[in-house]
C-alpha cells in the first residue's frame, strides 16, 4: 500500500527518469529503514550454490543498478543476492534517448539502453565504498566501439578490475542492444572468449587466493540447437553457471500494445514462457553439470516456482519489481518458504553444492 502512491507518481514520468529517481530515493531512504519497511518481512531460505551461501534464492538482475550506486539500498529490499552492471571498460553514454518504453498493459518493458554506464573503475570505487557484505554479482560487457573480434580484451580488462570485489562475475554475451554482441554466443568467437575468461579466472584465483565463479548470461532468441551447442561449450570450458535469459527481440504476446514496435529488448511476463523453455532445455542437456539462474517474467511466487520446476536453482527479478514494487521480494520468498516441504524435490529448492 505504501508503494502505490509512489508508483503512481513515477509512472507519470519518463521511464528512465523514474528509474533514476527511484534509485536515488532508495539510496537516501535506506538509512531511515524505509526500504525494509517497503519490503516487509523477508525470511531466511538459505541455499548453497557456487560455493556461496545465499540467504534466499531471489536475486536482483543486472541492469537496474549499472554503476553500483545503490547496492545497500537494493539489498535492503530483501534480495538474497544483488547483481550490478553491465559495466564496460570505459564509460559510455549508451544509445540515444528515449530508450526505455513501458508496455503497461502487459506489465512489460522494452529497453535499448546499450550498456550506458560510468565505466568499470567508477563501479569498483562504488562497490568498495558501499561496505556491502552480502552476495554481489558483477556483470561485465564490452564497449560499443570495440570490434567484436576484440571483445575478449574488454571482458578480461573488466575481470581484472572487478575480481577482488565480486562474489561471482557474469559475462554478458546476450544483450540485443550492442551491435555484434550476440555473435559471441556461437562458434569460434565463443570458444575463444570462454577459454580466455576461464584462464583469467584461474590466474586471478591464485593472485587473490579466492575462487570467484563465472556465470554466462545467454539470449532467449537462439534456436534450440544453438542453445544446446552453447550449453555444451560451457561445460567443456568449465564455466560455473549459466543465466537464462536476457531480454528478447520477439514481440510475441505484445502485438498491438503501445510501443510494441520500438527497437530493443523486451522483458516482463511476455518473456516468461520462452525463458522457461530455455531453462528446461538447458536442464535436460546439462543434467546438473552446472546450475541455472532463471530470469524473465517473474512477478509472483507461482512464476518463481515455474522457473524452479523448469530447472533453475536461483531466480532474478527486474521488471517485476518495477510493476509490483519492493514488496515482491518478500512475497516470493515467503511463498517459497511456505511451499518448501511440498517442493522438496525441485532442484532449485534443495541445497546444491555444485
Amino acid at each position: 500500500m505504501i508503494y502505490r502512491p509512489l508508483q503512481s507518481m513515477l509512472s507519470r514520468l519518463d521511464p528512465e527518469r523514474a528509474h533514476e529517481l527511484g534509485l536515488t530515493g532508495l539510496r537516501w531512504s535506506r538509512p531511515l529503514g524505509v526500504a525494509r519497511l517497503l519490503a516487509g518481512g523477508v525470511p531466511l531460505l538459505e541455499r548453497q550454490l557456487l560455493g556461496l551461501r545465499f540467504p534466499n534464492p531471489v536475486g536482483l538482475a543486472a541492469g537496474l543498478d549499472k554503476n553500483g550506486d545503490c547496492i545497500r539500498g537494493l539489498a535492503a529490499l530483501g534480495f538474497g543476492f544483488v547483481e550490478v552492471g553491465t559495466v564496460t571498460p570505459r564509460p559510455q553514454s549508451g544509445n540515444p534517448k528515449p530508450r526505455i518504453f513501458r508496455l503497461a498493459g502487459r506489465r512489460a518493458l522494452i529497453n535499448r539502453l546499450g550498456f550506458n554506464n560510468k565505466g568499470v573503475d567508477y563501479l569498483v570505487a562504488r562497490v568498495a565504498a558501499s561496505g556491502y557484505q552480502g552476495i554481489l554479482g558483477i556483470n561485465i560487457g564490452k564497449n560499443a566501439d570495440t570490434p567484436t573480434e576484440q571483445a575478449v580484451d574488454d571482458y578480461l580488462y573488466c575481470m581484472d578490475r572487478v575480481y577482488p570485489y565480486a562474489d561471482y562475475i557474469t559475462v554478458n554475451l546476450s544483450s540485443p542492444n550492442t551491435k555484434g554482441l550476440r555473435d559471441l554466443q556461437h562458434g569460434g568467437l565463443l570458444d575463444e572468449l570462454l577459454a580466455s575468461v576461464k584462464a583469467a579466472q584461474l590466474r586471478l584465483s591464485v593472485s587473490w587466493s579466492r575462487y570467484v565463479p563465472l556465470v554466462v548470461k545467454i539470449s532467449p532468441d537462439m534456436t534450440d540447437e544453438q542453445t544446446l551447442a552453447l550449453a555444451r561449450a560451457l561445460v567443456a570450458h568449465h564455466i560455473d553457471a549459466v543465466a537464462a535469459t536476457n531480454t528478447t527481440l520477439s514481440r510475441y504476446g505484445v502485438n498491438g500494445q503501445r510501443h510494441a514496435d520500438q527497437v530493443g529488448g523486451l522483458s516482463g511476463p511476455p518473456l516468461q514462457h520462452r525463458s522457461n523453455e530455455v531453462i528446461r532445455l538447458l536442464a535436460d542437456e546439462l543434467r546438473g553439470a552446472l546450475p541455472i539462474i532463471g530470469i524473465g517474467g517473474v512477478e509472483s511466487v507461482e512464476d518463481a516456482v515455474a522457473k524452479l520446476h523448469a530447472g533453475a536453482s536461483l531466480i532474478q527479478l527486474y521488471t517485476g519489481l518495477v510493476y509490483r514494487g519492493p514488496g515482491l521480494v518478500g512475497e516470493i520468498v515467503r511463498g517459497l518458504r511456505a511451499r518448501e516441504r511440498s517442493l522438496g524435490d525441485v532442484p532449485g529448492l534443495a541445497d546444491a553444492p555444485y
